[in-house]
């Protein structure tokens, strides 16, 4: 079950229901799921969407964690405790940031 923000119009929230498939490979003995990394990411309550208007309401608004929780709920119906937006927030210029360049190995005399 995820949550997310719904119609920001009429201002309903959803909770999707997701069935998916698992299967199995004969040649790696394992199982695996489809991809749903498209809607939400892995292991999260909640859909990208309300992720990205979280982190917004406190990096670009500049609301406290504990105002955009509160803000989440007032206005559309979805609670997200403000340790999450913190955990989100601080976790988004890991995720998020420049790929890491690579050393280039000197040239050593002789």
């Amino acid at each position: 079950m995820l949550h997310d923000v719904g119609d920001l119009v009429w201002e309903r929230p959803r909770e999707l229901h997701i069935t998916y498939s698992q299967h199995y490979c004969c040649k790696c003995p394992c199982y695996f799921n489809v991809d749903s990394s498209d809607l939400a990411p892995h292991n999260s309550h909640y859909t990208h969407r309300v992720i990205a208007l979280a982190v917004r309401l406190v990096v670009e608004d500049g609301l406290p964690y504990r105002a955009a929780s509160w803000h989440l709920w007032r206005d559309h119906r979805v609670f997200v405790p403000y340790a999450t937006i913190q955990n989100w927030v601080e976790a988004g210029g890991k995720k998020g940031g420049r790929a890491r360049r690579r050393r280039v190995p000197r040239r050593r005399a002789g």
